[in-house]
């Protein structure tokens, strides 16, 4: 019997692991191939270490080729449609077929979806940008620092935060912070919604302590390098601007005809099945209502466990299998506050109400941080 063909569109977290998870349980009874439009990976929390020159982008950078050490196919290409009656994939101009297609495209930043744009500033969720930011913090030693959340939703939502919290370490072991504003601005009544009232507390509390100031319920109109134009007119001068722009999925989901009438993919919550025949869909580039009316955070831990119950079910199905894997909503982030300490939110998101816990900062957390890229990528690319 021929091997199931499994096409898995998008190599970050969801991807990765669903392939990997797949070789491992399956073998030989599925043909796998992992598409992606970049040739490299980089984990999204190593731009914040760039921020404060503990990481550079190379030592987290690896090639998607060597996934599984190369015992995985990986394509560069971009995804032009996906044709769910035929069941085939346009990339870059060829058709490829499936059997079953695993859909983790993910959530692509948006600064053209600022209203009146951006100008000289620096995206946070750009390696780019977040590799220029670090000398330029490393130079500076007076002024304001501005740090605006321009747009909703956003990929790992403590990430704005944190940088806030290692920017202010890193001015006051060079002795520059007594000399240095630095605010966050938020559309949101409170910095982390999502992750409920302890940990607003948490995150609020420490800006309050290192003296960074905070503007909730503040609509971005306009970016630009050294003021952020609200939309109510009132302006934010600084003299270092940093922004975060909304994120949304690519184009083609839409096309696709898998938004249903939406903009993300609404799969499922267990299964992450979506009702195309086949088709599973799981990381950022889902939309998974939580209990009171917010959704699951897009983060990488919930694409990692996503993408190991779609595997477990696919490989089940394969081998002639039942399978009653399901995601629970399960997942931590963690809260990185400089001065070597970290902070984590740990518990189940789905859960009516959810059931959050707030972690103290501690060392460990951190050191549980540095692990968790560590770990993943040597288990990925080995």
């Amino acid at each position: 019997m021929a091997p199931a063909r499994i096409l898995i569109l998008g190599g970050g977290f969801g991807g990765l692991t669903a392939a990997h998870e797949l070789h491992r349980l399956a073998g030989d009874r599925v043909d796998l191939l992992v598409v992606d439009a970049s040739p490299t990976f980089l984990m999204g929390l190593r731009k914040l270490w760039m921020l404060d020159g503990r990481g550079s982008r190379t030592e987290g950078t690896r090639d998607r080729v060597r996934i599984a050490g190369g015992a995985i196919p990986f394509r560069q290409g971009q995804v032009e449609a996906i044709d769910l009656a035929a069941r085939q994939v346009a990339v870059d101009g060829d058709r490829l077929a499936y059997d079953y297609l695993i859909v983790a495209l993910g959530a692509q930043p948006r600064p053209d979806l600022v209203p009146g744009g951006v100008e000289g500033a620096a995206n946070l969720y750009t390696a780019d940008d977040a590799e220029a930011l670090g000398p330029k913090l490393a130079a500076f030693t007076r002024g304001r620092i501005v740090i605006a959340i321009a747009g909703l939703p956003y990929k790992c939502p403590p990430a704005p935060y944190e940088a806030a919290f290692l920017i202010d370490d890193l001015l006051r072991r060079r002795g520059r912070r007594d000399s240095v504003e630095i605010e966050v601005l938020t559309p949101q009544p409170m910095s982390l919604p999502v992750a409920g009232p302890a940990a607003c507390a948490r995150v609020e509390g420490t800006m309050t302590l290192r003296q960074i100031g905070f503007r909730p319920k503040s609509t971005v109109a306009r970016v630009e390098a050294r003021q952020v134009v609200l939309a109510d007119g009132s302006t934010i001068p600084g003299d270092l601007v940093i922004f975060v722009p909304a994120h949304r999925p690519p184009a083609v989901i839409k096309e696709s005809g898998l938004a249903s009438g939406g903009e993300w993919v609404r799969p499922d919550p267990g299964t992450l099945a979506t009702a195309a025949a086949g088709v599973f869909a799981i990381g950022d580039v889902t939309e998974i209502p939580m209990p009171g009316g917010t959704t699951l955070p897009k983060a990488g831990v919930f694409a990692e466990r996503q993408a190991e119950v779609v595997a477990r079910n696919i490989a089940a199905i394969v081998a002639g299998r039942e399978s009653d894997a399901r995601f629970d909503g399960r997942g931590y982030c963690f809260i990185e506050l400089g001065e070597g300490q970290a902070s984590m939110i740990d518990g189940a998101f789905l859960a009516d109400p959810p059931d959050i816990t707030v972690l103290k900062p501690a060392p460990e957390h951190l050191a549980a941080k540095v692990a968790f890229e560590r770990e993943r990528l040597q288990r990925w690319f080995g």
